[in-house]
């Protein structure tokens, strides 16, 4: 994505070996255009940076996806669902309930029905979790080493998706800041950036305070957002 005035974004998605399946964490914007998003982000779309494409590239099968876990329900983290109709996804109960039943002007702009018109099987996950490293976690429905953490203030129900990774952890952290500079003390952001966090968020205030406690997590996370073009260029 190349919005005006701004450095190139990315759509960041993960794909994780669990059990005997793959799941993945995010989407992406997938295949078929979504003419208002991608003519204000300047969105490139490119067919083999899709996540199916990717998926096939690395000799996977689409059916392989058992599961899909979201950060959140927006186009560019979820626009490829419709391309695996079988997995189950698993998500904050109340960004299910946002979507679906948008309870403000905004939020009924914000979501697309038709990535969900197949019917997904949802697994959603209310406000009880357990104590992980000053945040709230809580483990996925049978799927081992993941787990959902709520980071609310983007969207009503956004949250981060923790991986684990050897003895150390991965956090997708979505949305909750766009670029790198926002972690650190003082915080730095593009102010069109900055502005652009302020008029999608629906708590910004709740946004920043989840960037500041994202900013302290222990050395033992890998912490990154889906956007910043050079947390992704770090993982190659």
């Amino acid at each position: 994505m190349r919005p005006l005035g701004g450095p190139e974004m990315v759509c960041h998605c993960l794909i994780v070996q669990t059990g005997d399946g793959l799941t993945l964490v995010d989407t992406g914007i997938g295949v078929g255009a979504f003419l208002g998003f991608t003519m204000t982000t300047g969105a490139a779309l490119d067919v083999s940076e899709t996540m199916p494409a990717r998926l096939r590239a690395l000799g996977y099968d689409l059916g392989d996806v058992r599961d899909i876990v979201l950060t959140h329900l927006d186009v560019d983290h979820a626009g490829a669902l419709r391309h695996f109709p079988r997995a189950r996804v698993h998500l904050h109960a109340a960004e299910l309930e946002a979507a679906l039943r948008p309870p403000s002007a905004g939020e009924r702009s914000r979501y697309r029905p038709v990535q969900w018109e197949h019917g997904p099987s949802w697994v959603t996950y209310g406000e009880a979790g357990e104590p992980w490293l000053g945040l709230e976690a809580r483990p996925l429905d049978g799927v081992d080493g993941v787990a959902l953490v709520p980071l609310a203030g983007h969207s009503r129900g956004h949250s981060g998706v923790a991986v684990r990774d050897g003895d150390g952890w991965l956090l997708h952290a979505g949305d909750a800041y766009y670029v790198r500079g926002e972690l650190a003390d003082p915080p730095r952001c593009p102010p069109h950036l900055r502005l652009a966090q302020w008029s999608v968020a629906t708590d910004h205030r709740s946004r920043l305070a989840n960037v500041r406690r994202l900013s302290e997590l222990p050395p033992g996370v890998r912490v990154f957002s889906a956007h910043d073009a050079q947390e992704l260029a770090a993982f190659a």
